[in-house]
């Protein structure tokens, strides 16, 4: 005889880029497991892995997730943690101060600070000034597209702060250029086109780009920080799936 089904709840959220609707459900044993194999490798490619495989477990719409914005998955994976784990998670901090101990010697405080956060506290950061609109001049301009899983593929590191990762980041996220006749989207041009367009710009107009990449949105949460050992206080910024992973 066929054991009977658990019926799960279903939840929706928006997506942050395109303000579409995305319905989905808590990970199960199954997923959570996962998350535990992955947490005691501690190696981020195993992390984003396993964060894409029960993302597309978990989702019922339909949304292909290595098209999505990073910041949408990480929005995303952050309601899938509270629906299904809880709401609370137990952070810990380390306590950066510098102290004089008993021989008027300076050290790190260094002291273990454990406080709790709610993940729904933490929205979207949305900077004002940001815009995928690049004008270079009256006649042409760019328009660009988020980094996504696809595209981290394809690039070697996005933290890498090397030029010629940059300018790999920049013709990875090139959606379509534009003059006054048409528009050239990147898919039709080669890597080399669009890295030779890039090379041909002033350095104020690099700058314009690269400031797309540093306004986009963010998923992160600012926090009071006090030691309970030496008593400093400070903000304190809590940004990244790592912090929730368990």
């Amino acid at each position: 005889m066929a054991l009977p089904k658990i019926d799960v709840p279903i939840y929706e959220t928006k997506l942050i880029s395109s303000g579409k609707t995305i319905k989905y459900r808590p990970f199960l044993v199954k997923e959570q497991k996962l998350f535990l194999m992955a947490a005691q490798a501690q190696d981020e490619k195993e992390t984003i892995d396993v964060v894409k495989q029960v993302l597309n477990n978990c989702i019922i719409s339909d949304v292909d997730v290595d098209d999505l914005p990073t910041f949408d998955l990480e929005h995303l994976f952050m309601q899938l943690r509270a629906r299904s784990v809880g709401e609370i998670v137990n952070l810990k901090y380390n306590c950066n101060n510098t102290v004089t101990d008993e021989k008027g010697e300076t050290k790190s405080c260094g002291a273990l600070v454990k406080f709790d956060l709610n993940i729904l506290d933490i929205k979207p950061i949305i900077d004002e000034k940001h815009t995928s609109k690049i004008k270079i001049s009256d006649k042409l301009g760019i328009v660009m597209k988020y980094p996504t899983l696809r595209l981290i593929g394809n690039t070697k590191n996005l933290l890498d702060e090397e030029f010629e990762t940059i300018l790999d980041i920049i013709t990875n996220c090139i959606d379509y250029i534009y003059d006054e006749e048409q528009m050239y989207y990147a898919k039709d041009s080669t890597k080399e086109e669009l890295m030779e367009f890039i090379e041909s710009m002033e350095q104020t107009d690099l700058e314009k780009i690269q400031l797309f990449f540093t306004t986009m949105p963010k998923i992160a949460k600012e926090l009071d920080f006090k030691c309970n050992k030496c008593e400093y206080e400070e903000k304190i910024t809590v940004q990244g799936i790592q912090n929730f992973f368990v």
